[in-house]
């Protein structure tokens, strides 16, 4: 696989932890469950919600509601990491029913739907990965037979949260009521005052409004586009100015969050807007989302 120095950095921070900023509280999501066939420990989860570094990206885990969905790319690895070690600790085993994802906490339950071919599997996420631009899961070698992408590779998905603790069915697992709502843009990759980007193509890691959908609501309310994600205040500023410079009758404005400076381009009084204003002015990498 491509990113196997990303999976083995990952297997070594699980133990050591790559940062002392822990991005979300697992106690949020995390109980006993008294399943022996998986690692949900509180010292694994401690380790795999702390920041880390891959290629020169930090990525932020963090805890999503149960039902919230993502769309991108799926691919899948199998023979060359079979009965390795994976990022929460257990032995990777290709035809177990698992997943490798870069932010969502580990044992999260997901559902994915081929948007293709229209099938759908259920895994459990238990590494980190993929640290391919543009791709946003890896499916073991039985969870891609599921969904029929051996043969292609890649496949066009939705990824759908169904539950934590590796189950469905978790009546303490994070929803609307129990979680504070988080700008949709968590799986946005921060680096150090330079400005994040995103492949161009699949909207990587962003949430989809409507959950019956694959195709975002466009009714009306306030959006905004985020153009940037920095960990330094000083990338923000210069970001904005840039904006103010490009787009002078927009207001334009920086928001921080966790340490983390997002850069906003605001005033659109519906997504579809947003996405017109992105499209006419080749903002590729940027991200419509509700204020």
């Amino acid at each position: 696989m491509i990113y196997f120095i990303g999976v083995l950095l990952c297997s070594v921070f699980l133990f050591t932890g790559c940062s002392t900023k822990q991005s979300a509280d697992y106690r949020t999501f995390h109980k006993q469950t008294g399943n022996t066939n998986i690692n949900n420990s509180d010292a694994m989860h401690r380790a795999t919600m702390r920041p880390y570094d891959v290629f020169g990206v930090r990525y932020y885990p963090f805890v999503a509601n149960v039902g919230d969905v993502f769309d991108g790319i799926a691919s899948w690895y199998g023979p060359d990491f079979h009965s390795k070690k994976t990022s929460n600790g257990e032995i990777y085993n290709m035809y177990a029913m698992t997943a490798a994802h870069k932010t969502l906490p580990m044992n999260t339950v997901v559902r994915v739907d081929n948007l293709d071919n229209g099938r759908s599997t259920i895994v459990r996420i238990n590494d980190r990965g993929p640290f391919v631009a543009g791709r946003i899961i890896d499916l073991s070698n039985k969870a891609a037979h599921e969904i029929d992408m051996i043969r292609k590779g890649t496949a066009k998905v939705k990824v759908t949260v169904l539950g934590y603790n590796g189950l469905v069915d978790d009546k303490n697992a994070p929803s609307v009521s129990t979680v504070e709502k988080k700008p949709k843009v968590e799986q946005i990759d921060v680096v150090e005052d330079v400005i994040v980007t995103t492949d161009v193509n699949t909207n990587v890691g962003v949430p989809i409004p409507n959950q019956n959908s694959t195709k975002p609501v466009v009714g009306k309310g306030k959006f905004s586009i985020q153009v940037g994600a920095f960990s330094l205040q000083t990338g923000a500023l210069k970001t904005v100015n840039d904006y103010k410079i490009k787009f002078p009758s927009r207001k334009i404005e920086y928001s921080e969050n966790g340490g983390i400076y997002r850069v906003y381009i605001r005033g659109f009084s519906s997504y579809e807007d947003g996405q017109k204003f992105k499209e006419n002015n080749s903002l590729n990498s940027a991200i419509v989302v509700q204020n």
